[in-house]
């Protein structure tokens, strides 16, 4: 608080000095400097231990940070020129605790589905942890999957329920201290889009067949005149093209966004007690981080949520009759 009643004084003074003519003004510059050199930090040093690297915590590194252990540099790779595209392949801190989510994600379900398997094979319902991962991915299927993807959509569950224990995984494993949250990366977000976005695209071929898919690019509707094609044609097939790239594209902004925001405010709640090194903004700027905290698990939760529902939402629309 103590610097903060300096940089009102400062502010004080610079527009008290706006009002003076010029002579004043140079008469008492000295002033001014003065005022500057009380908020200015004393030394390098100081300006540095002030600052919080906000990127640093939420970017992409080629080195992973481990409690106790300190950071630890991932391998480096050559990188691979294909024509005038240069392509790096050295492995990442997002894609380190990507592959940890998969992990986590198989070791989770091969031990629950087996433990399952033990229960149903002495007659009760199996119970503890097991009981909870297998109630939330019947929920998901019965009360998201299938009513979205409609009859005979068993054969995307699967996928889809990956699909949702992955991102809800990665989103999680951010909100653990020295974690990264690997879907607060576009790129990833990005490859779960397009590997939707394929599926999506897919899925209407195979159920409308070549026709019907054509025409939910080519869309002309039923009735029209034979003069009015070409322009409806000329209008509507752009709009469309539009409508199935918009999809991939929101599904990846949306997850992107949501993860990264509430870093970046908690790691700037954060950084005002190192800013104005005060106890009372610092128990203040802890109160608020933690409560955004609580709601980042909520919304752990809701974009994995959101991301599968959409998905089953499209991969439903496509596969109906356009």
């Amino acid at each position: 608080m103590k610097r903060f009643g300096r940089a009102m004084a400062l502010a004080a003074l610079l527009v008290a000095g706006g009002g003076w003519s010029g002579a004043a003004a140079q008469e008492h510059e000295p002033t001014v400097e003065v005022a500057e050199d009380l908020v200015a930090p004393e030394s390098q040093h100081e300006a540095n231990r002030n600052q919080i690297d906000i990127v640093h915590h939420i970017g992409n590194a080629n080195a992973v940070e481990i409690p106790f252990v300190g950071v630890i540099e991932l391998p480096h790779f050559r990188p691979v020129h294909i024509g005038g595209l240069t392509i790096d392949f050295s492995p990442t801190k997002h894609l380190v605790y990507m592959l940890l989510s998969a992990l986590i994600v198989a070791v989770t379900f091969i031990f629950s589905a087996r433990a399952i398997a033990r229960a149903q094979a002495q007659g009760r319902p199996a119970k503890g942890f097991a009981g909870a991962m297998e109630a939330m991915a019947l929920y998901i299927r019965q009360e998201v999957i299938l009513p979205n993807v409609g009859h005979h959509g068993d054969g995307f569950v699967p996928y889809l329920l990956t699909l949702f224990f992955f991102i809800l995984v990665m989103n999680l494993l951010g909100l653990v201290p020295w974690g990264a949250t690997a879907t607060g990366n576009i790129a990833v977000t990005a490859a779960l889009a397009l590997m939707a976005f394929i599926t999506i695209e897919v899925a209407g071929m195979r159920s409308l067949g070549a026709k019907g898919y054509l025409q939910t690019i080519f869309y002309l509707p039923p009735g029209l005149p034979t003069a009015l094609k070409p322009i409806m044609l000329i209008i509507m097939t752009p709009v469309e093209i539009i409508g199935k790239l918009s999809k991939p594209f929101a599904l990846a902004v949306r997850l992107f966004a949501n993860m990264t925001a509430g870093h970046v405010l908690v790691l700037a709640l954060i950084g005002l007690t190192f800013l104005f090194q005060s106890w009372t903004v610092g128990i203040l700027a802890s109160v608020l981080a933690t409560s955004i905290m609580l709601l980042e698990l909520f919304v752990a939760f809701l974009q994995a949520f959101v991301f599968t529902l959409l998905t089953s939402v499209f991969i439903g629309l496509m596969r109906a009759e356009h």
